[in-house]
């Protein structure tokens, strides 16, 4: 197959993570991204410099785009503007509150000048509402759709890791466009999507969510651990070392005990002999499970998980990942150009059949200013 958007061009307006996440993913399936971006460039150039001088995230959400410089407040850039928006089958942004409105881009205006365009915007909390006019940023969702209460240690509620709330929004964003333009395709009209953060948010909490709404239990933040199934997270080896134990039914924690821990007794236990009961019971059992386990070597513990069928993992860090076996085995590295050169960058990971790898570049800011212009008949 070849690229499946190949011939769709897609304008983003857009900065930081949520909007860049959604076309890069249009990008690497063929579609002709333009990123608008304003003279001084998009703010994550400048987050950090780890990447032989560029930012790691304005490379990693980047790729395969071409970068025009507009600065829309001018009459002639704007006029540029509004002939690659006739040209343009999508148009992606995630710009501040009101900020669309202003410039006379507002979805009903757009729809009736441009009734064939998908107009996909992205914000913290949607139109309406007493949030609409909020700023938002990926910490300020966490905390409004209430993962960070989910997240962290009984002591200490911490944010997700990564651009949770960004990157959630971004991927309903990717596949909304994909349905408005399978839709177009059958009626050859476009449409209007609205992505709100902390509705996606509270979509991947729906189970936390439920619980509270109808039990009325806010559930324990458990760290690295569960706070439903247990056993369900690290436990420690000898040697400070850690294993990822994740026990989903009566069968595995049968084997578990009766295999790994070499003490079938444990599971015969009143206490334990359901998930319910061994969550209840957690502070009498975890510390059992790690008091056998910290006995035995990583290397032993792994190879009897491993002979008992019983789900494991091993707890890395970044530095484990960029080595990791299983993603070398299956070619998931390759080489991307940008302004500092070439980049060892992870492929995506739709893995569609005879779907090839798109190897684009990361753009300079403006870099294809000139091209773009010409294209739509402006020197």
């Amino acid at each position: 197959m070849g690229y499946p958007l190949a011939g769709i061009r897609v304008l983003g307006m857009e900065a930081a993570v949520a909007g860049p996440f959604c076309t890069r993913h249009l990008a690497d399936l063929g579609a002709d991204v333009i990123k608008i971006e304003r003279p001084e460039g998009d703010f994550a150039r400048r987050y950090d410099e780890a990447v032989r001088g560029l930012s790691s995230y304005f490379v990693w959400l980047n790729r395969g785009k071409r970068s025009v410089v507009l600065d829309w407040t001018k009459q002639r850039d704007r006029e540029a503007l509004d002939r690659l928006l006739a040209r343009s089958d999508v148009l992606v942004h995630n710009l501040g509150p009101g900020a669309m409105e202003r410039l006379g881009l507002a979805a009903n205006e757009l729809s009736a000048q441009y009734p064939s365009l998908i107009h996909a915007g992205i914000s913290g909390y949607g139109s309406g509402g007493p949030y609409e006019t909020r700023k938002s940023f990926d910490l300020l969702v966490q905390g409004e759709s209430g993962v960070i209460s989910l997240t962290g240690t009984p002591e200490q509620p911490c944010k997700v890791g990564i651009s949770i709330a960004d990157l959630t929004a971004g991927m309903y964003a990717f596949s909304s466009i994909l349905a408005a333009l399978v839709e177009r395709g059958k009626t050859g009209k476009g449409t209007a999507i609205e992505i709100s953060m902390l509705e996606c948010m509270a979509e991947f909490s729906g189970g936390q969510l439920y619980i509270y709404q109808y039990s009325g239990v806010q559930l324990e933040r458990a760290g690295w651990r569960h706070n439903i199934i247990v056993p369900y997270g690290p436990y420690r080896c000898a040697g400070g070392r850690f294993v990822n134990l994740a026990v989903q039914n009566e069968g595995q924690w049968e084997r578990l005990c009766a295999s790994v821990l070499e003490r079938a007794d444990i599971a015969a236990d009143p206490r334990f002999d359901t998930n319910a009961k061994r969550l209840a019971n957690r502070r009498e059992l975890e510390p059992l499970i790690e008091s056998v386990l910290s006995e035995l070597p990583e290397d032993e513990v792994l190879r009897r998980l491993e002979a008992a069928d019983v789900p494991y993992g091993r707890l890395n860090d970044m530095r484990d990942v960029v080595e990791h076996p299983q993603l070398e085995a299956r070619d998931r590295w390759a080489e991307f150009g940008s302004p500092a050169g070439p980049i060892r960058m992870l492929k995506h990971p739709m893995n569609l059949d005879g779907l090839p790898q798109r190897a684009g570049t990361v753009p300079a800011v403006g870099e294809h200013t000139q091209e773009v212009l010409k294209e739509i008949g402006l020197a």
